[in-house]
């Protein structure tokens, strides 16, 4: 085995004592890394030059004048439009990102979601707001008999299958589709290309999308796929907001065109006081924190510095993104 070769990894602005601290430690960790803070724009413009690695938001100015820039660490598991633009799609760099390390956190609030509305608590918790004693919460008390139903999961990458595998724990026949894996993970019992959604749709009491915001994903979810569900069907988004269209949705809950709906990601963030989402029944709001928890920072940093061991010694680095499709 040849012996790593050193490089020169860019840490571009902004900085915060986090990514501060991350840089000292890699030069501790991984001394081959050459790690170059740059607080500002014009350090980062001046460093760039001569980087092979980076780690951040490199705009269009700045890979123009990156001459042997080869790798870019994305700083998101899925970052905001805007940062594959076409000139760094176009380039010979390779992009990574922090995918999966919200698959414990996320996964878990799938199944808050999914368990609430199995058991009315979109019901029951607005009754308790208004001191009300009232055990029907409507047509079989409000319960969805979990072994008797069906999930259909959209984007099965890691969070979709942990929430898969937590799902079919409880019994729920488990329905995926996916872009990139064709083979069913743990707990999926049926496994379908992306064309078959809306063959898929009607056949599911629980729809949850954990899709990325890409080109293909953008304003997928609109009325006519709200119209394809099930009317006693529950929807569930806490991928991307801009994949679901919140007028289309407002429309399908409020005419009853689906049971109800949870949401911790919206089509515009925050979501606007006066939004009819807010006062909707049987809808349920978090706002856009399903991926908070613990060690986040942590499997952040091990990504980044695998990623430069592995840059050093030539191998394959964890989480490479395909540039054309964002994911």
């Amino acid at each position: 085995m040849s012996a790593p070769n050193s490089f020169k990894f860019l840490m571009l602005p902004p900085q915060s004592e986090t990514t501060r601290a991350w840089a000292r430690q890699l030069a501790e960790s991984v001394p081959e890394a050459r790690v170059v803070v740059a607080e500002d724009a014009d350090t980062a413009a001046r460093e760039i030059v001569d980087a092979e690695g980076a780690f951040g938001w490199l705009n269009k100015d700045l890979l123009g004048a990156a001459k042997k820039l080869r790798w870019l660490q994305a700083p998101q598991a899925a970052p905001a439009a805007g940062y594959y633009f076409p000139e760094l799609i176009a380039a010979p760099v390779e992009v990574t990102n922090f995918r999966e390390i919200f698959n414990d956190h996320i996964s878990a609030h799938i199944l808050s979601f999914v368990l609430a509305f199995a058991r009315g608590l979109h019901v029951f918790i607005p009754q308790q707001l208004r001191r009300e004693w009232k055990k029907d919460a409507g047509e079989a008390g409000g319960v969805v008999h979990l072994p008797e139903a069906t999930a259909l999961i959209v984007g099965v990458g890691g969070i979709g299958a942990e929430a898969a595998r937590l799902l079919a724990a409880f019994g729920v026949t488990v329905l995926a589709t996916d872009a990139r894996r064709s083979a069913p993970p743990e707990g999926v019992a049926e496994m379908h290309p992306p064309e078959a959604l809306d063959d898929l749709l009607p056949r599911a009491d629980f729809v949850i999308l954990t899709v990325p915001h890409t080109p293909a994903t953008e304003g997928f979810f609109n009325a006519a796929r709200f119209a394809r569900m099930k009317k006693s069907a529950f929807f569930i988004n806490i991928g991307r907001g801009m994949t679901t269209r919140l007028d289309d949705l407002v429309v399908a809950v409020r005419d009853g065109g689906i049971a109800g709906a949870a949401l911790d990601v919206y089509e515009i963030e925050p979501l606007p006081a006066d939004h009819p989402l807010w006062t909707l029944p049987n809808v349920l709001l978090t706002p856009h924190m399903a991926g908070h928890g613990p060690y986040l920072n942590d499997r952040r940093y091990r990504i980044v510095e695998d990623n430069c061991r592995a840059f050093a010694a030539g191998r394959a680095l964890r989480n490479p993104v395909n540039k054309t499709t964002w994911f």
